[in-house]
C-alpha cells in the first residue's frame, strides 16, 4: 500500500477499530490505535491521530474518551443500536420459527457487527420457546421482501400454495394453479406470517401462510380491493380469526369466570366490554371465526367459560365436544 493511498483511508481504519474494538468497559489508548493503524501499513502520528478522532465527532460519531491512570482511552459511546436493543433483537430472531437456523446464525453474525467485539460475545444467547419448531424452508425469508415489495410498488401477485401430507410431501392446492391476489398487510400471528390479500377472482379478503405460498411473482397489475381495505380493521381481524383458521366471522356471547378476565383482555384486547353477571360470572360480546381453533381455545378453560349465543354456534360447540368425547368412549 503506497504512503499516500494508506493515508486516505486511515481515517475510515480508525473509525472500523474504534466501532468494534471498543466500547465503555474496553476503551483503547493512543499506542493501540496507532499500533492497529501499523498492522494495516499506514503510519500514523499522535497529532494525525487527535485530528481524526475530532474529524470523527465532527461527523458524529461519539467518540469519548476517559482516564486510564496516566494514559487515556477512547471509545464510542452512544451508537445506532445500543446493547440492550441488539439482545432484544437477537431474541427476537432466535424464537421466530419461520427464521431458519441457518438464516438465524446468518442474521445474529450481522447483529453482532453492530456490537464492538467485546460485547458482540454477550450475543451468542440461546432462546429456548416452548413448542419451537424452525421452519424447514428459508425461502420464506425471501417470500416476506417480495411481499413487501409488491404491496410497496401497488402491484398484484401470483402464486402456487401447498399443504403437507402424511408422507411430508407437498401437495399444491388448487391442482397446482396459481393464486392471484393484491397484497395489502403482512401479518404476524401465533408465530407464524400471514399476508392479507383482496382475492381478485372471490371478490375477498383472505389470508394465506408465508411459508406455504411458492414461487411468489409480481405482475404488472395494480393491486385492487383498495377500498375494502380503507374500512378494513386489522387489529379485529387478527383477534377473530384464532390460529389464523378459515370459519364464518360471527358475534358470539361469552361467559367467563371472573379470574379469566386478564385471559379475555389478551385475546381481544383492553377495549372489550366485560359486563358482570354475577359475582363469579361475567360476559363478553366479541366476533369471531366460528371454528374448531376457536372451540379448542374456549375448552382450554373448562367449565370457566361457554357459549351464551348464538344458540347455532352454542350447539355446533355441543357438537365438537360431543365427537372428540365419542372418539374415546369407542375406546372402552
Amino acid at each position: 500500500m503506497s504512503k499516500k493511498y494508506g493515508q486516505k483511508l486511515k481515517l475510515l481504519y480508525l473509525c472500523q477499530y474504534l466501532l468494534r474494538g471498543s466500547d465503555e468497559e474496553h476503551p483503547v489508548t493512543m499506542s493501540d490505535m496507532i499500533a492497529y493503524l501499523a498492522r494495516q501499513d499506514i503510519a500514523a502520528e499522535r497529532k494525525s491521530v487527535y485530528d481524526d478522532l475530532d474529524a470523527l465527532r465532527q461527523f458524529g460519531l461519539d467518540v469519548q474518551d476517559k482516564r486510564l491512570g496516566s494514559r487515556t482511552g477512547y471509545f464510542i459511546g452512544q451508537r445506532d443500536f445500543q446493547l440492550p436493543e441488539l439482545k432484544l433483537l437477537v431474541d427476537s430472531v432466535q424464537s421466530s420459527r419461520f427464521i431458519t437456523e441457518k438464516k438465524s446464525l446468518e442474521l445474529i453474525g450481522k447483529l453482532e457487527s453492530l456490537a464492538s467485539e467485546h460485547e458482540a460475545r454477550s450475543l451468542h444467547r440461546e432462546v429456548y420457546v416452548r413448542g419451537r419448531i424452525k421452519a424447514m424452508n428459508e425461502s420464506i425469508y425471501y417470500n416476506v421482501d417480495g411481499i413487501h415489495d409488491a404491496i410497496d410498488k401497488d402491484r398484484s401477485i401470483t402464486f402456487q400454495y401447498f399443504e403437507w401430507n402424511v408422507e411430508k410431501e407437498r401437495v399444491l392446492r388448487h391442482d397446482g394453479q396459481r393464486y392471484r391476489v393484491s397484497p395489502w398487510v403482512l401479518l404476524w400471528d401465533d408465530e407464524n406470517y400471514y399476508v392479507v390479500a383482496y382475492d381478485d377472482e372471490a371478490g375477498l379478503i383472505k389470508h394465506f401462510r408465508v411459508d406455504k405460498m411458492i414461487g411468489i411473482r409480481q405482475t404488472d397489475q395494480p393491486r385492487r380491493g383498495a377500498e375494502d381495505f380503507g374500512k378494513f380493521d386489522m387489529a379485529a381481524y387478527s383477534d377473530s380469526h384464532f390460529g389464523m383458521f378459515s370459519g364464518s366471522v360471527q358475534s358470539v356471547r361469552l361467559a367467563f369466570d371472573r379470574g379469566l378476565a386478564g385471559a379475555v383482555i389478551d385475546r381481544f384486547g383492553a377495549d372489550v366490554s366485560l359486563v358482570p353477571l354475577d359475582e363469579n360470572r361475567f360476559s363478553v360480546t366479541v366476533n369471531v371465526a366460528v371454528n374448531v381453533q376457536f372451540f379448542g381455545w374456549l375448552c382450554g378453560f373448562g367449565m370457566q367459560a361457554s357459549i351464551l349465543a348464538p344458540d347455532s354456534v352454542a350447539a355446533e360447540m355441543g357438537r365438537h365436544v360431543a365427537a372428540i368425547a365419542a372418539l374415546y368412549n369407542n375406546n372402552d
